[in-house]
């Protein structure tokens, strides 16, 4: 059976921004509880309690166990979604999840690479994961922590999907099974993809105007709109084109 953990939580009447604003002065953060067999509950947690609660869950499925003073049964909870401040990183609001100790539900539970891929050992490949998150299906007692994919045997080319995933006992998973998971894929030549050097300056002198005094391809037209070539360093320039011979004296 998972670990549960214990978080406490208060009931509160008031909503709204304002009452919001009002529990964060005093360290405690608005939160909501809802289930398949209850109404919504607004709540607020203590933030160093929270803190504690998320550094155990460590990014894993975890059962929490929430207590009240003003009610004796303990209700069972995961955490559906925490919000944050994205500028200063305060906890905006905490989504709680209810569960019953005997019926199924559904959850995404984090994806462990476990093992050193033979086609990234052997065969120079990269591994790849397609799927960080599985949804699943179980009871509360049979919830694992993440689900841990073995990658040791996998080669160049091959993919686990989901339905090849080792069965967990209790568990049921609700992703598509041609879902791929992870996969070893080939490392593509760096020539392929980079131009030799020396290359980029080849395709340059490919546009460059002719050498000096050779004359153009036949029916060549000139190069864009460039102005002709000025002669070259030290040579003297063309002269002139004579002018057309005077008329005979009679």
């Amino acid at each position: 059976m998972t670990q549960k953990l214990t978080l406490s939580v208060t009931s509160r009447a008031q909503t709204g921004r304002s009452a919001s604003r009002r529990l964060r002065k005093v360290k405690r953060i608005p939160a909501i509880i809802y289930g398949m067999h209850t109404n919504p509950e607004k709540l607020s947690i203590d933030v160093p309690e929270f803190v504690r609660l998320l550094k155990a869950v460590a990014g894993r499925a975890k059962i929490i166990e929430l207590t009240r003073e003003d009610k004796k049964d303990v209700a069972l909870a995961f955490l559906q979604e925490v919000q944050r401040d994205p500028i200063t990183d305060a906890y905006l609001h905490v989504d709680l999840q209810e569960v019953k100790a005997d019926e199924k539900f559904e959850i995404r539970v984090p994806v462990v690479i476990a093992g050193e891929a033979y086609g990234v050992k052997t065969e120079g490949g990269v591994l790849e994961i397609a799927t960080h998150q599985l949804r699943i299906r179980c009871l509360p007692k049979d919830l694992p922590d993440y689900i841990s994919v073995d990658v040791t045997d996998l080669k160049v080319g091959e993919t686990i999907k989901v339905g090849s995933l080792k069965p967990v006992a209790g568990v049921e998973f609700r992703d598509l099974p041609g879902q791929p998971v992870v996969s070893i894929t080939e490392i593509e030549e760096e020539a392929a993809t980079t131009p030799a050097p020396g290359a980029a300056a080849a395709a340059a002198a490919a546009g460059a105007a002719p050498a000096a005094g050779a004359a153009p391809a036949a029916g060549a037209a000139p190069a864009g709109d460039a102005k002709a070539a000025a002669p070259a360093a030290g040579a003297k320039a063309a002269a002139p084109a004579a002018k057309a011979a005077a008329p005979a004296k009679k």
